[in-house]
């Protein structure tokens, strides 16, 4: 109990922090070719329930391309944690973008709708499949195969990838956006310390519920909404990384995905460290938890995105 109220105070704080500094967003139109960086809305226009014009209203994709040569014509689509509260954007964003950048893929980071500012799921979902509908709309332009799309999502992130990920909406082929006509399912997905059963009405632990005052609509949020309950064939193969000790999301939540996972026949492996904290990054340089990356990569390997796609990258 008093790690979860450690942890809602710091989400909080996020709330807050995230409120006065509205420059801390994905600025669509900021471009840094330097560097290889730029950012774009998700929609030409006010997103779906926009609640206004602000950086927190509109939705948005930053993208960071591999150093050239190196491309392997795969594609991660990024989403931070942060209780949905604010977006962890270095160390569940950057960190993770530079990572896979250097590994040849290109990377998205979604900044996507919180419900901080008002924007409770739905929202954030839809903005999750738009994020990886484009992705795959704009595969050739961004030198990518359409069928090489990772989903990673680390605690809210997490949960809100899963979703993605057993949720998918189909594409539409008679639509006018080109961007509506492809599926938004990724073809992969990795889960870090993901917070799998967000919605609950059980406050021993950190309940989104709880947490944004919607305690009367949580059974009804929770059936829609928890992504375990969603697991089917169709859902993508699926790394998960968890610790044992984390006090703030139960371990036992990956467990319970894991496992349907592998009752539906979904190709799945699960790697649970001993002990560590909630929120760890790519390890925050412990000795032992700065292992699971190594292991992620053995996966990615495993499934051939590692590989040049040759036709994806040629020019």
């Amino acid at each position: 109990m008093k790690q979860l109220f450690v942890f809602l105070t710091a989400a909080m704080l996020a709330i807050t922090a995230t409120r006065a500094h509205a420059a801390s967003c994905a600025i669509p139109g900021t471009d840094n070719a330097f560097l290889g960086i730029k950012s774009i809305r998700l929609w030409p226009g006010a997103a779906p329930g926009a609640k206004g014009n602000a950086c927190e209203d509109i939705p948005a994709l930053t993208i960071f391309t591999p150093i050239k040569g190196s491309e392997n014509g795969s594609a991660v689509v990024i989403f931070p944690g942060g209780a949905y509260a604010g977006l962890a954007s270095d160390l569940e964003g950057r960190e993770i973008a530079d990572w896979f950048t250097a590994r040849g893929f290109t990377a998205f980071i979604v900044s996507y709708r919180l419900a901080s500012h008002g924007y409770l799921l739905p929202v954030p979902l839809l903005d999750a499949r738009r994020a990886i509908q484009t992705v795959r709309a704009d595969a050739a332009d961004y030198h990518i195969a359409p069928d090489r799309i990772v989903a990673i999502g680390f605690s809210a992130g997490g949960h809100l990838a899963a979703l993605a990920g057993t949720q998918p909406v189909p594409g539409n082929p008679g639509a006018k956006d080109a961007i509506e006509r492809v599926s938004s399912r990724p073809d992969f997905l990795v889960l870090a310390y993901p917070w799998l059963d967000a919605i609950s009405s059980d406050t021993s632990h950190l309940s989104y519920c709880k947490l944004f005052n919607v305690m009367d609509q949580c059974e009804a949020l929770r059936t829609r909404y928890t992504p375990t309950l969603f697991v089917s064939k169709d859902t993508p193969p699926t790394f998960i990384y968890h610790t044992a000790t984390d006090e703030t999301v139960p371990v036992g939540q990956s467990l319970r995905f894991y496992e349907a996972l592998v009752k539906a026949g979904v190709p799945a492996e699960l790697h649970i460290f001993a002990h560590g904290p909630h929120g760890t990054g790519l390890g925050k340089g412990d000795a032992v938890l700065d292992q699971w990356p190594s292991l992620l990569e053995s996966w990615l390997r495993a499934q051939g995105l590692l590989k040049a796609d040759k036709a994806a990258v040629a020019p």
